[in-house]
């Protein structure tokens, strides 16, 4: 059970033996772009420790303004080199070091609404730039589940062959990157895999701690999206790095998320009781929803180490012993794309 943020990094970063093997047999140096975002931190330290185990002298880049105070220095002390850069400066941009390996988790989602064009210039056309520039890496590009329709919450989700479907600029915008490094992987044959995540979750943010908060603080819990999917963060980064050996031509396409359809309603119930209170609803569950089938995810890479209930109980206990948040809402109850 993690109780600090120091137990709770570990844990997020801790590699299990697949992964290590992985990267063992990886060939070159990894660099992370977009490294200082929700996920690019963990994400970075799980590569160092994981590569530190391996016993290989692969080297971690990770690229990003850091705005944050604080955030470049942990990780150079987890082992990664860092280069402070905006990347969607051309010049920026080609100064990089070159690497056969790069990961993509740049991307903007919130505040959207009303700055529609600077949105898709993160999401569609900076994608573009950087496959020019890594025409001869391999690409692992963050991608989201909201490029799919809202769906019947009985039907387990679109599968990657379901039809997309973008609600919105964000989630149009998304699509159009997927598109954009498709392009760019057919004109250079630059092997890309582009992973399809929603949503992954940790004490600190996600669908669980949106629901636990509204529970603790005595608040209506909204059931009008009444399902979602969520996954540990630490096995949505550790399935990232993993299908850098899955890149391909045309582009590798996977939807990254825990095995259930979570019913918003049980969660909030389940946190009540954690909380000895009671939970309060507004709306009633709608017939669909933003969801998706990872079977294939989980076929390839097993099943994530922590199970839903483990992942209640470790944000019940956070929030109840007042852990720190990123107070970054997901706003996963969204039905009309507008963020």
């Amino acid at each position: 059970m993690v109780q600090t943020v120091e137990e709770l990094e570990e844990r997020l970063s801790r590699p299990r033996a697949a992964l290590v093997e992985d990267l063992r047999k990886l060939d070159g140096d990894i660099v992370v772009l977009g490294a200082a975002g929700k996920m690019g931190p963990s994400l970075v330290r799980l590569a160092t420790r994981a590569i530190q185990e391996a016993g290989t002298a692969t080297k971690v880049t990770a690229v990003s303004r850091f705005s944050q105070p604080g955030s470049a220095e942990a990780m150079e002390a987890a082992g990664a080199h860092v280069v402070a850069a905006d990347i969607s400066d051309d010049h920026a941009l080609r100064d990089l070091p070159d690497a056969p390996n790069v990961v993509f988790l740049v991307g903007a989602k919130f505040g959207s609404t009303g700055n529609e064009p600077a949105v898709w210039a993160t999401n569609t056309y900076l994608p573009g730039r950087v496959a020019q520039r890594y025409a001869d890496s391999r690409i692992v590009a963050l991608s989201t589940g909201n490029v799919y329709p809202l769906t019947p919450t009985g039907s387990g989700g679109p599968t990657e062959e379901h039809p997309v479907g973008p609600v919105g600029d964000y989630a149009m915008s998304c699509l159009g990157r997927e598109r954009i490094f498709t392009h760019f992987a057919a004109r250079q044959q630059t092997q890309t895999a582009l992973i399809r995540l929603n949503y992954a979750v940790e004490p600190r943010y996600g669908v669980l701690v949106d629901i636990a908060r509204k529970v603790h603080a005595g608040e209506p819990v909204d059931l009008t999206t009444g399902y979602a999917n969520v996954v540990w963060q630490g096995y949505a980064n550790e399935v990232i790095l993993r299908s850098l050996g899955y890149a391909d031509v045309p582009p590798f396409l996977l939807n990254l998320t825990g095995p259930e359809t979570v019913s918003v309603r049980s969660v909030a119930e389940q946190f009540a009781r954690a909380f000895g209170t009671e939970a309060v609803y507004t709306g009633t569950e709608s017939e669909t929803a933003l969801l998706s089938n990872a079977g294939r995810c989980h076929g390839l890479f097993s099943y994530p180490e922590l199970p839903l209930a483990e992942l209640i109980e470790i944000t019940a206990r956070w929030i109840q012993e007042g852990g720190p948040s990123l107070g970054k809402p997901t706003k996963f109850q969204v039905r009309d794309g507008q963020f």
